[in-house]
């Protein structure tokens, strides 16, 4: 009996396991980028409407934050559920789980069109819930390998173009299709769901670090409940205070993200598609070239002083070019691009290689995925916080100017947060249990296995 042709899936895994690492990171990278971007079809579109006199909403609390604010409360849920399940999932089960969550996301984007509000909030809700454990199961096929820099910042810049994008095109449907403002969220995400099942085969598709990756990275593997809890607490302080930059990180940008259409409007350029777009391009390009810029330093303990100072220029540069602005010293798209790259020059990192490089250093098998969902966690309940405060303690205050009072607590407080957490990581990384790659170490793009 002549043995079975290879399964498609099984052709391509091995064709990309003996591929150049130009090659794979290309393939890799893409297809990380491509999923991600597809899941924010399911989640963005519905902040590009206004949503105002909607008929039978009569709560002090304003529809549009309490769309917001369900979505975030099950996002932030997921968050919580997510330190457990990333932890522990095994890889092989990533790939169904990233395309079942994300299909239940757009069952309860349906379940928002048809019911009537404020019924209808309750499914932006359970819309939120299954979300918030795709970065985490994308990440795990990037992580541990000696180009997750690059394939991190790849990551990372799909969801700062594709928020602007998905916006844009849910803004489309509704001028230029005339969808109505509670099927576009579900049509949006129907749009995107070839693109999504292509990048999850590729995903599955990809081969598994190899004995250089773990020599230079450390094996990654699931944790248990109580190696979560000991690495926490060797890490406790440093934590804390980068966990802390992180919050004001992540309610910042979720503020910029869900309210641009309303930014946008205050500045000048209400009803415009585009700018969705145009504004996010150049943010997504410096932030990548950031993110991968620190492939290049083989050293882990160097490089985790050389991602703290990239996160304390990116808070700087929201501050900075906030006070410009108001100067008019900016116009309102240069500023608008400024804050943006600042945003996200501190964001990215902390969301996907500063932990990377932290395990590396600490010469433990862990997951750098179970240490990005205690900061996603923390930040979303951050992020819901903010959305309180802004409709109940700040009302008398318009969106722009409550953007722009949020971009210098931010930039303070978390530039101030991140210069302790660097201090104390790189003192903290000096005793014996780090685990340093010698600095003469060959670029992985130049040599292959």
């Amino acid at each position: 009996m002549s043995a079975s042709r290879p399964s498609l899936r099984d052709q391509f895994a091995s064709a990309l396991a003996n591929a150049h690492p130009l090659v794979f990171t290309a393939v890799a990278g893409l297809a990380g980028f491509s999923a991600y971007f597809a899941m924010y079809a399911f989640r963005k579109p519905f902040t590009a409407a206004t949503f105002e006199g909607v008929t039978g909403w009569g709560f002090a609390l304003d529809y549009k934050i309490a769309l917001v604010l369900a979505q975030v409360a099950g996002y932030a849920l997921s968050k919580f559920i997510g330190v457990k399940v990333v932890s522990e999932i095994a890889p092989t089960r990533r790939a169904a789980a990233i395309v079942g969550l994300i299909a239940l996301s757009w069952l309860a984007l349906i379940a928002f069109a048809l019911l009537p509000a404020p019924w209808n909030v309750a499914a932006m809700f359970v819309n939120g819930l299954p979300l918030g454990m795709i970065w985490g199961l994308v990440y795990g096929f990037m992580e541990g390998r000696r180009v997750s820099e690059a394939l991190a910042a790849m990551l990372c810049a799909s969801f700062i173009l594709s928020s602007g994008v998905v916006k844009s095109v849910g803004t489309w449907l509704m001028q230029t299709l005339h969808v109505d403002r509670f099927w576009m969220p579900a049509a949006t995400g129907a749009l995107f769901f070839p693109l999504l099942l292509v990048s999850v085969f590729v995903l599955n598709a990809l081969p598994p670090p190899s004995p250089r990756d773990e020599a230079e990275r450390v094996r990654r593997q699931p944790m248990t409940a109580p190696e979560r809890a000991a690495f926490l607490a060797a890490y406790a302080p440093g934590l804390f205070a980068i966990i802390l930059g992180y919050v004001l990180l992540t309610a910042f940008r979720d503020y910029r993200d869900n309210f641009a259409a309303e930014i946008w409007k205050a500045l000048g350029f209400g009803g415009e598609a585009a700018i969705f777009s145009a504004s996010e391009l150049p943010v997504a390009v410096i932030a990548l070239i950031g993110m991968a810029a620190i492939i290049a330093v083989r050293d882990n303990r160097r490089a985790l002083l050389v991602i703290h100072a990239m996160i304390v220029l990116g808070f700087a540069v929201v501050g900075l070019s906030t006070l410009a602005f108001q100067a008019h010293l900016l116009g309102p798209l240069p500023w608008m691009i400024l804050a943006g790259c600042g945003l996200y020059l501190a964001y990215n990192p902390i969301n996907a290689v500063l932990f990377d490089r932290l395990v590396a250093v600490s010469g433990q098998a862990a997951t750098a995925g179970f240490l990005i969902y205690v900061a996603d966690s923390s930040g979303y309940l951050g992020s819901v916080a903010v959305l309180l405060w802004r409709n109940f303690g700040q009302g008398q205050l318009d969106w722009l100017q409550f953007f722009i009072m949020g971009a210098y607590v931010t930039a303070v407080v978390g530039g101030a947060a991140t210069a302790v957490a660097a201090l104390y990581f790189h003192r903290r990384s000096a005793r014996p249990l780090a685990a340093a790659v010698p600095a003469a170490a060959e670029p992985a793009f130049l040599a292959a296995d």
